[in-house]
Formats: structure tokens, sequence, C-alpha cells
């Protein structure tokens, strides 16, 4: 089938997810894709957000807040105060909450005065809470036993550090009266999609497990590596439900700022050959195609490195100068609007 690739796979997952999947008490729902910790990377993020927090979080503006920003116009209070009283204290020096209060300002998202040689911070708006849950979903079209195997692997750490409140795994489905998935051997506490990409439809195989985000989780630094009959001791340590807690927050934010249609951000929509292509049935999803290729390109293929990239013709880039530009920066004008509509008040 046309994109057959993991990557291919992954958009229709992202676009599937978008449209159908519904939270447990209703809600909005924000999609994203390879986001995850300096250890753990998860193709596919569907945050369940509460809707008048969503909008709230519109006042931030669409950029992320990293950890350092969060910290300060979270905790900040609403009548002026010497910033040092006013924030909890960071563990790490004052200086760099320094200078998260001037980038803050300089954002216009919280106000900054100085009395003497103090720094006094007053919040503009409360940081509204507006996550609810995390659902992270692996995507493996082609779900053979080497990959099975590897997996496998990364699931019991999602499992065991319940970062996530649910963990997904999204496969081709097969139509068989029991999905190959199913045999493999993964965490039970996984859920399993059979999914049909080019309907861009999916099928429950397996219900998850709702894992304990709120408690202690436990990371698993190092494992036996001699097979079944290895009996030597793994390395892990516990993380602490409040660090779990600051880090989906995080994850969130940067979910918030990327979408799952910033893809072509890593692409070269200035290409000859770059186009943005209805995907089958599923017309309402744009998926990238290349001409030279003949066929939907991966986000790898298409790069500066790429041997068959051909800048477009001055005549394409000079259409509507230096307002709209060409069908590459009309590619990108499409899919920043489709990424907005999913950030409700920007």
């Amino acid at each position: 089938m046309d994109g057959a690739s993991e990557f291919g796979f992954e958009l229709r997952t992202c676009r599937w997810a978008e449209r159908e999947w519904e939270p447990p008490k209703g809600g909005a729902v924000l999609v994203a894709r390879q986001l995850g910790t300096k250890r753990r990377r998860w193709d596919t993020i569907v945050l369940e957000c509460d809707p008048e927090g969503l909008r709230e979080r519109a006042r931030f503006g669409p950029d992320r807040l990293d950890g350092d920003l969060l910290d300060v116009v979270r905790h900040a209070p609403g009548e002026w105060a010497y910033y040092r009283e006013a924030l909890p204290h960071p563990g790490y020096p004052w200086r760099y909450v320094r200078e998260a209060i001037h980038r803050a300002a300089d954002r216009e998202i919280l106000e900054t005065r100085k009395r003497g040689n103090r720094i006094e911070i007053r919040r503009k708006w409360p940081y509204p809470d507006w996550l609810r849950r995390v659902i992270a979903i692996e995507n493996k079209p082609d779900l053979e036993a080497s990959a099975a195997r590897v997996l496998g692997d990364q699931l019991e750490h999602d499992v065991a550090l319940a970062l996530a409140d649910e963990v997904w795994v999204a496969t081709r489905t097969t139509g068989e009266s029991v999905e190959p998935a199913l045999l493999e051997d993964l965490p039970v506490e996984v859920g399993i999609l059979a999914f049909d990409a080019e309907e861009l439809s999916a099928e429950v195989a397996w219900h998850p497990r709702t894992l304990s985000v709120a408690e202690p989780g436990t990371r698993i630094e190092e494992r036996p590596t001699g097979g079944r009959g290895d009996s030597s001791a793994a390395r892990f340590e516990y993380v602490p439900g409040e660090e779990k807690v600051e880090t989906r927050l995080e994850i969130a934010e940067r979910a918030y700022e990327r979408g799952w249609r910033s893809y072509i951000d890593s692409m070269r929509p200035d290409c000859r050959g770059f186009e943005l292509r209805p995907a089958g049935a599923a017309s309402e999803l744009l998926r990238p195609h290349c001409t030279e290729k003949e066929r939907e390109q991966t986000a790898s293929e298409c790069s500066g490195s790429c041997p068959g990239f051909e800048p477009e013709p001055p005549a394409w880039r000079g259409r509507g100068w230096p307002i709209e530009g060409g069908p590459g920066k009309g590619c990108r004008r499409l899919l920043e609007e489709r990424r907005r509509r999913q950030r409700p008040d920007l």
C-alpha cells in the first residue's frame, strides 16, 4: 500500500486519533508525534484535555513552556512579591530562575518590576489545569517476531515507569479471527489497536490497563541480557510521583507547541518535487508525496541531503511575492492552519 513505511503509518495513526479518539469523560484531544524523555520517545501521543483549560492555555502563546518557565508561571503570586519569597526553592541556583523570569517577561506572560535590587513578580493569569491524561501509542505496522521482542522490552519500561496513563500498540490489521499481535509476548497492561491505514479506521484487539501515574514508578536502568536462564540482578530506580507529574506536563507543553503536522519542519517543501496529497480514502489527511521518487517519502529521505532535491523555480516562488511565496510556503501555511485549529483561541 502507499505509505507502507512506519512514517506514513504514523501520520495516519495521528490523524485517526485526532478524529476518532473519545476521552472517557469527554473533552478535547491534542495529538503529537515523536515526543517523550531523553530515555524514551513515543511515536504518537494523545493528550486528553479539559476544554476550558485548553482555551486558557492559549493565553500563554503557541510556544511551549519549558520546565524553568513552568516553575515560574505556575507559582507566580497574584500580588507583587520578591521572587525568592514567592517561588519554591527550585533545587538549582537562583540565577537560572532569574533567567526564566526575564524570558517569561519577554514573552509577556509574567509581570516584573524592580524595588531597589530586588526583582518582584506578579502573575498575569493563573496557569490552567488543562491536562487530564496522556496516552502513548507505539506504531508497528509489521509486528514480526524480531520487532515484537524489541518492542516488548520498551513497553515493559513504559509500564514499570507509568509515565503515561495508557500505553498502546498500533499495528496493521490482518483481518484474521485472531490478530497476530495478540500472540506476541507483550505486557498484558498494553492495549492493541488493529489499524486499517487506508480506511483510517481501527478496532481494539486488546484493552489496556490504566497505569498509576500519580504513584512512584520504576525506571529500569539495566536488565539481565543472558536470556531466560540469566538470573543476574537488574538495576532500577524509583521515580517519585511528583517528578512524573512535572515530566508529563513538560511533555504536554511540547506536544502543544508541535502537534503532529510539524513533520514538515524537518522536510523540504521548497523542493520542486514536494507535494501534499490526499491519502486515499482518508481524503482529509494530506501526506507528503515526492514526484521525483513517485511515492510517499519519509521525513529522513526528504532532507537537504536528498540527491533528488531541486529548488522551486523562481517563477513559482514569485507567485504573490512577497506575501504568499511559492507552493512550499503554501504547504507550510496549510499545515500550520490545521494545527492551529486543534489549539482553540490562538
